[in-house]
């Protein structure tokens, strides 16, 4: 078979997947086909180096993302068990960015103040990963509760002394607390939301927790920013929907919950906060964002027709400077091994031979590779060895905080290339 006729036939495929699928949210049938990346090695699957012949170094899922006409909501069609997503080994610990860690403490010291909350408060956090976020709450003598189904993390947050239940939550979790007397003031979910394949059973479960005057607080990538910026390296199967305020204001009333406020944050490419409550309150950034949205057809299946095809100039670009750069006899390595590069370094198809390794601040990384593409992962210290020339950003969305932490690398001569939105090299 030609790779013309291999293309349309899976193009095909695709769009018989997306008309036989059902929206997450509204459960409405047929969506509209967006992008295929193609099948894809799970972005926080990292292996040892002995691993990568055995069924955890192969395994590769379809990564096709699709647009429900009725709801709004974008999302892909495959659904990965969070088992195997969500392992006991999982890498991500949100304690090694020290701007997110900034960025929450500022946020925790603004709900306190906000909320005026204080010994006889309770926050509770879904998705608390290893404490990061709490910790702020329990500094000013606030009780706190963690949820998060990953055991690696939720060990270290109970280390710290940060009480914490290792268990997904949605529907069963939300009423059991619930019946258990448990009534938050604030329920926090920092990027959780995309993670949840039971969108409803979550929100559900989010509704049951509250107290009838309390608020969840919800921080989420926003679509709007991933299309426009082309940040296709944020779509992988952890983050499982693609959010428009026009989606989760219809989500969020399903479950008799209204989304009072919203703002925009730079955060993850381009993120929203968004204040959820159980009685109705004066919304006008709400209204305001949802007037945008329908401004740019966020609403509608023709936003998103082109961004296949500026996804598929990106990448003609940015392998074509990394190509040209190994021609000139440079040698290139990657900072960091986040999810996101996992997908963008398999996208653009390269390997050790044109990017030798990555580094990274996350020891629970140190000596593996990034699946798929078999790159090994070192500690930062190895971009002072003096023999790499230029390093490929892969969080490009924490840009200042690597530019500032590598002045040494940069001072030597050492360039750093910014894949996102349009490939560039400082």
């Amino acid at each position: 078979m030609t790779p013309a006729r291999d293309q349309a036939g899976r193009a095909g495929a695709f769009e018989a997947r997306c008309r036989e699928a059902r929206c997450r949210s509204c459960a409405f049938p047929g969506l509209s086909p967006v992008l295929d990346l193609g099948d894809m090695p799970l972005s926080d699957g990292f292996v040892t180096p002995d691993e990568l012949d055995g069924p955890r170094g192969a395994r590769r899922f379809p990564l096709e993302v699709a647009f429900c006409a009725h709801c709004s909501l974008v999302q892909i069609l495959e659904t990965v068990p969070p088992e195997v997503l969500f392992c006991d080994d999982y890498p991500y610990f949100s304690s090694f960015s020290d701007s997110w860690l900034e960025h929450c403490r500022r946020s925790a010291e603004a709900l306190i103040e906000e909320r005026h909350l204080g010994p006889g408060s309770l926050v509770v956090e879904v998705a608390s990963n290893d404490g990061y976020m709490l910790r702020n709450f329990v500094a000013r003598g606030i009780s706190v509760l963690g949820i998060d189904p990953a055991a690696g993390p939720a060990r270290e947050a109970e280390r710290r002394g940060i009480r914490t239940i290792c268990a997904f939550f949605g529907r069963a979790l939300g009423e059991e607390l619930r019946n258990q007397g448990l009534r938050a003031d604030v329920v926090l979910g920092n990027n959780v939301l995309a993670h949840v394949a039971d969108l409803n059973g979550f929100v559900h479960g989010i509704a049951r927790l509250l107290r009838e005057e309390g608020v969840a607080v919800i921080e989420c990538p926003y679509v709007v920013d991933l299309v426009e910026k082309r940040e296709f390296d944020t779509i992988y199967h952890e983050h499982l929907c693609y959010f428009s305020v026009t989606a989760l204001d219809a989500l969020f009333s399903r479950h008799g919950l209204h989304l009072t406020r919203v703002e925009r944050l730079p955060t993850h490419g381009g993120s929203l906060r968004l204040f959820v409550q159980l009685v109705p309150a004066p919304r006008p950034t709400v209204e305001a964002l949802l007037a945008e949205e329908r401004r740019l057809g966020v609403d509608g299946a023709a936003y998103y027709q082109d961004f296949a095809a500026r996804v598929q100039a990106l990448r003609a670009d940015l392998r074509g400077m990394l190509d040209e750069l190994r021609r000139q006899g440079r040698r290139i390595g990657a900072y960091g091994a986040p999810a996101k590069g996992t997908i963008l370094l398999n996208y653009l198809g390269v390997d050790a031979q044109t990017v030798e390794l990555a580094v990274d601040r996350n020891v629970h990384k140190h000596g593996k590779v990034i699946p798929g593409v078999r790159i090994p992962i070192h500690p930062t210290e190895r971009v002072l060895e003096g023999d790499l020339d230029h390093l490929l950003l892969l969080p490009w969305n924490l840009k200042d905080e690597v530019l500032a932490q590598q002045e040494q690398f940069r001072r030597r001569g050492g360039k750093f290339i910014v894949p996102l939105p349009t490939p560039e090299i400082i």
